[in-house]
C-alpha cells in the first residue's frame, strides 16, 4: 500500500510529504486502504443530507479558505438571557443574541 502511495505522486515533484498516514483505531490491517485524494472521517450533515446523492461523477470542486457558516446561524446560535420575571402561569423570558 506504501508503495502504490508513493507511486500515485507526480513524478516531477515526487514529495514524500504529501501522504498522510491517518491511523483510526479499531479494525486491523485487512481494513486498511489508500484513498487517492482527500479523506475525511465522517460525513458533513445538514438539513435534506439523508436526500442528498453520497456519490457524485465528474464533480466540480471549489477549495475555500474561509468558514461556510452563514453569520446569521451563528449569531443566533447563542442567545443570552438577560432578565427572567415570573408572572402568573407563564415566564416571559427577555433576551437578546449576541
Amino acid at each position: 500500500m506504501v508503495v502504490d502511495a508513493v507511486l500515485t505522486l507526480d513524478q516531477i515533484d515526487l514529495d514524500e510529504a504529501l501522504i498522510g498516514i491517518k491511523k483510526i483505531p479499531g479494525g486491523g490491517m485487512e481494513d486498511s486502504l489508500l484513498v487517492k485524494g482527500v479523506a475525511f472521517k465522517r460525513t458533513f450533515s445538514y438539513a435534506g443530507f439523508e436526500q442528498q446523492p453520497k456519490s457524485f461523477k465528474n464533480p466540480k470542486i471549489v477549495c475555500l479558505n474561509v468558514e461556510l457558516e452563514l453569520k446569521a446561524e451563528r449569531d443566533n446560535a447563542e442567545v443570552r438571557i438577560e432578565q427572567v420575571s415570573v408572572s402568573g402561569g407563564r415566564t416571559p423570558i427577555e433576551s437578546r443574541a449576541r
